[in-house]
C-alpha cells in the first residue's frame, strides 16, 4: 500500500510508537520539529557532526539570501539541549531528527511533445496544455505548488505561502477548481508511479514532479526536463526521529542505522535519483568524480550518467537540470509546511479533488 507523505506524518505525529524509526518529511515545526516534545513522543538525536547539510545557518548559499517561507530546515534543525523545546539558531549537538535528503522541486516537461520554451509557474494553468497537465494530490505539497502558479500569474502576492490564511486558502483552491472544471489536469497524481507513467505515456505534458520520477522518465529514454522556473522553486527536507521509547539495545541500534544511512553508499543513491545527500562528503566518497561533478558541481557530464538501476540516463556531454547545487538550492523561494489552518486547507483541498 502506497502511504504518501502526509499520510506518514499524521501516523508518525500520533503513533510514534508504531516504528523504531520516522523517516519524517521536514514539514513544519508543530508536526515534526520538537524532538524533545513528549506531546510528540520524540527524543533529540546526538547530531554529533552529521547535520553536513551545506544550508548556512543565516539562510544563505554561496552567500546569496534564499527564500526562507513556510518552514526552511536550518530554522528547525536544532534544539537548544537535548530536553529543550526550543529551537536553536545556530548549530547544537541536538538534533530534531537526524538529516536524510532534500531537494528543490519544480516542474517536469515533456520538452519533445511542448516545442517551446517553459519559463514560469503559471505555464501549468495555461489553457495550451488543457487536458495534458497534472498536479500532485498531496494537500500539504500541492497547495504550495498552486501558490507558486497564483504568484505567476500575478494574481496574488502571498506573506507566506507555507502559512496561508483561509482567504488566501479559498483563493488559491478556487483558481484550481476552475481550471479543473475547464478540463485542464489529465490527472492527480498520489504517487511516484501514477507521475511516471502520466509523463511517460505522453498524457501529460506538464506536471508537479519529484526528481526520481524525472530519472525514471529519462532512464527509458523519453526526453524529460526537470524545468527551472523563474519563480524559483519549491524546496524540502526529510531526516529520521527517535521515538522517545527508544532506549538500550533498540536506540544503539537505531543509531547503527543511522550512522550506515550516512555513511555513503545511501547517500551516493539519493544523489543517483537527482536529490542531495543530508551528508555530503560521505556521498562523494561513493560517487565517481564525473558524478559528483555532474549532480553536485553542475559540470557537464564526462562519461554517460546513470540512475541508481544502472540504466543510462543522461548521455555525455549533458547538464543537469538547474545546473549546480548552489544554482539549484539557491533559487529556492520557499519551504514545504504545515500550515496553522492545515485542517481548514486539507478540507478545501478536497473540495478541489472532488469537483
Amino acid at each position: 500500500m502506497t502511504v504518501t507523505s502526509d499520510e506518514e506524518v499524521k501516523k508518525a505525529g500520533t503513533q510514534p510508537n508504531s516504528s523504531t524509526l520516522w523517516n519524517r518529511i521536514v514539514d513544519g515545526e508543530k508536526d515534526c520539529a520538537l524532538g524533545a516534545d513528549a506531546a510528540h513522543g520524540y527524543q533529540a538525536p546526538d547530531a554529533m557532526g552529521q547535520c553536513d547539510h551545506r544550508l548556512d545557518p543565516k539562510g544563505e548559499v554561496a552567500g546569496k539570501k534564499i527564500g526562507a517561507q513556510g518552514t526552511a530546515p536550518i530554522t528547525v534543525m536544532y534544539l537548544d539541549g537535548q530536553k529543550s523545546k526550543k529551537f536553536s539558531s545556530s548549530p547544537t549537538r541536538w538534533a530534531t531528527l537526524m538529516p536524510t535528503t532534500y531537494n528543490a522541486d519544480t516542474l517536469g516537461i515533456r520538452p519533445d511533445l511542448i516545442g517551446r520554451p517553459i519559463e514560469h509557474w503559471h505555464e501549468l494553468l495555461n489553457p495550451e496544455f488543457k487536458g495534458k497537465a497534472s498536479i500532485l494530490n498531496i494537500p500539504s505539497i500541492g497547495i504550495m505548488d498552486a501558490a507558486m502558479v497564483v504568484e505567476s500569474m500575478g494574481e496574488y502576492t502571498f506573506p507566506d505561502k507555507g502559512n496561508m490564511t483561509k482567504k488566501e486558502i479559498d483563493l488559491t483552491i478556487n483558481i484550481l477548481i476552475e481550471a479543473k472544471k475547464a478540463g485542464q489536469f489529465r490527472a492527480l497524481w498520489n504517487e511516484f508511479n501514477q507521475s511516471v507513467n502520466l509523463m511517460a505515456s505522453g498524457e501529460v505534458v506538464i506536471q508537479s514532479m519529484w526528481s526520481p520520477a524525472v530519472t525514471k522518465v529519462r532512464s527509458m529514454g523519453i526526453p524529460c526536463i526537470y524545468q527551472p522556473l523563474k519563480e524559483g522553486a519549491r524546496a524540502w527536507g526529510a531526516g529520521m526521529a527517535f521515538p522517545r521509547t527508544l532506549k538500550g539495545r533498540k536506540l544503539d541500534a537505531a543509531y547503527e542505522f543511522v550512522n550506515w544511512y550516512t555513511s555513503g553508499w545511501a547517500g551516493a543513491f539519493l544523489f543517483r535519483q537527482g536529490y542531495y545527500s543530508g551528508v555530503m562528503d560521505t556521498a562523494k566518497q561513493h560517487m565517481e568524480s564525473y558524478e559528483w561533478d555532474y549532480w553536485m558541481l553542475g559540470k557537464a557530464a564526462t562519461q554517460d550518467i546513470k540512475g541508481p538501476d544502472g540504466s543510462v540516463m543522461e548521455k555525455a556531454g549533458k547538464i543537469r537540470d538547474g545546473g549546480s547545487f548552489d544554482a539549484r538550492m539557491g533559487a529556492v523561494a520557499c519551504w514545504n509546511a504545515v500550515m496553522d489552518e492545515n485542517r481548514y486547507m486539507v478540507k478545501k483541498w478536497n473540495e478541489f479533488v472532488a469537483a
